[in-house]
């Protein structure tokens, strides 16, 4: 089992920055790759940002340019620092790692931008 916890979401008005973070426990040696997805009121849960284990970085396009994705040497910590936020970046922000092919989230930290 693998246990995923977010922390950082809150309230910030459009052009400012919030960093996410996510910290695994459990069988955590299993971990490879991580990623952040955003759920809006209304709309289906969607990919924002992965990284590897080797720290290789996607990003959705809507984000590209003002979300970075990294994580802390020991590979347990993955943070998802956003700047330049928008009003559609309003969500709740999901953690979540998939190794061996099974599904971990976490359960959510809100994000909300004031336009």
């Amino acid at each position: 089992q693998v246990q995923l916890v977010e922390s950082g979401g809150g309230f910030v008005q459009a052009g400012g920055s919030l960093r996410l973070s996510c910290a695994a426990s459990g069988r955590i040696f299993v971990i490879s790759a991580m990623g952040w997805y955003r759920q809006a009121p209304g709309k289906q849960r969607e990919l924002v940002a992965t990284i590897s284990r080797g720290d290789s970085t996607t990003y959705a396009d809507s984000v590209k340019g003002r979300f970075i994705i990294s994580r802390d040497s020991g590979k347990n910590t993955v943070h998802l620092q956003m700047d330049s936020l928008k009003f559609e970046d309003t969500a709740v922000y999901y953690c979540h790692t998939n190794p061996y092919g099974v599904d971990y989230w976490g359960k959510g930290t809100l994000v909300t931008v004031s336009s």
